[in-house]
């Protein structure tokens, strides 16, 4: 079974009822009224022919009501916070009668809490919501009791129910339209049946169709009302659906963009303009992410086209290169003044010169090489068949040869 949240005041009643009715009681003597708990009501059940009448009227039944400011209560008592105000000559639907007060269907203007954590969004409609556990609470709303105060609970729903959601987001509860089930109370002495009494189904109570004067800062054919709003804003949230299926390349919301925008500027749109201002931030989204669609693409087009280039360099310059079979370096022979004071010491070095006479690299002989007379090979081109390896001192390559071929 799931369970309501509990704020510390509900878990402080939990430990301490002694305490905390003790503290209530004290709070009604010193007449602080401003939760809406234990307001002055001039509306107490007493037994009079009214009441009477009520209690034997077989139910349900529709009965008008006989004052003004009538009290509509969370529960039967006055100890129970109100949740609005009836006056003379509204009707209500009676659904049975308890020591002297009437359960009602709630009338229009009331609303119930449900928690968020239950309830689900439905995307094709965001003014439905679908129940997603199991006796989940819906509790009695009032405009002068916060959500996580208002203890009355109607019903409970189960998983896979539906709520209409109201306008209103509060301490994570939704405000809903009070499902079928959901009830309220008033008192008796202010109720008359209407005849018939016999025992009629129940009869929903329309409230009246709320109407919009024109202004003249609203074009002609502009929606209006709240209803037509959502009207609109459901047409235009089908558009963007259809758009989005599209290759980003050919997406286009700029006619969707300013219909929504018009939507989310009307001050009587009420739920419709948030949406339309919702989605609106939503496809500035899509156009962001088509804009850096296009971009890459192009960069991706340009770095192809960088890539063609250099492989092409690459490659006119690898047919340059001869093919050097053998031979480690190939180049014109030279001594090296660099290491002629150290000839003493370890074999002699040469350097090996390209065409325009710039130093390659440095070399020495190795094995048959070292001990053959190097000298007639200078200042001639030639091949050398050895080793290669760096050389840090001169930040050159360094070869150690064992053959040396010379090519002129």
């Amino acid at each position: 079974m799931l369970t309501r949240k509990k704020s510390a005041g509900r878990a402080a009643k939990g430990r301490f009822g002694g305490h905390l009715t003790l503290l209530l009681s004290c709070i009604v003597v010193l007449g602080l009224t401003a939760a809406g708990w234990t307001q002055e009501d001039v509306n107490l059940p007493v037994t009079t022919e009214a009441a009477s009448a009520v209690s034997a009227a077989p139910k349900p039944f529709v009965a008008e009501v006989t004052a003004n400011d009538v009290y509509i209560r969370s529960g039967p008592g006055t100890q129970n916070y109100h949740c609005g105000k009836l006056f003379d000559g509204d009707r209500v639907q009676v659904t049975k009668a308890e020591s002297g007060w009437s359960c009602i269907v709630p009338p229009p203007g009331c609303f119930s809490w449900i928690a968020m954590q239950y309830v689900s969004i439905n995307l094709e409609n965001p003014t439905m919501g679908i129940v997603t556990g199991n006796n989940v609470g819906v509790y009695a709303g009032s405009d002068y009791v916060l959500p996580m105060n208002s203890i009355s609970k109607q019903m409970v729903l189960n998983r896979g129910q539906n709520v209409r959601l109201l306008s209103e987001e509060k301490d994570e509860y939704y405000k809903i339209a009070p499902p079928e089930g959901a009830h309220l109370w008033i008192s008796s002495q202010f109720v008359r049946p209407l005849q018939p009494t016999a025992p009629t189904p129940p009869v929903k109570i329309e409230a009246p169709t709320p109407t919009t004067p024109p202004t003249e800062a609203t074009p002609p054919g502009t929606p209006k009302t709240e209803s037509e709003v959502l009207d609109a804003y459901y047409a235009l949230s089908k558009l963007v659906k259809e758009e989005v299926k599209k290759p980003q390349a050919e997406q286009d919301y700029t006619e969707i963009k300013a219909k929504l925008t018009e939507l989310s500027e009307i001050e009587t749109g009420g739920r419709g303009a948030r949406y339309a201002g919702f989605t609106l931030k939503q496809v500035e989204r899509f156009e962001l992410a088509c804009t850096v669609a296009k971009e890459i693409a192009l960069q991706s087009k340009e770095l192809k086209s960088v890539t063609t280039k250099i492989n092409e360099a690459h490659a006119a310059r690898l047919a340059q290169i001869k093919d050097m079979g053998k031979f480690a370096v190939i180049g014109k022979f030279e001594e090296s003044v660099l290491y002629a004071s150290t000839e003493t010491v370890m074999p002699k070095r040469y350097r090996i010169l390209n065409a325009s006479g710039k130093t390659v690299c440095y070399v020495s002989p190795t094995g048959a090489a070292a001990s053959k007379d190097l000298s007639e090979f200078i200042g001639k081109k030639v091949g050398l068949v050895g080793k290669i390896q760096p050389h840090q001192a001169t930040a050159r390559a360094f070869v150690q040869f064992s053959e040396i071929v010379a090519l002129d």
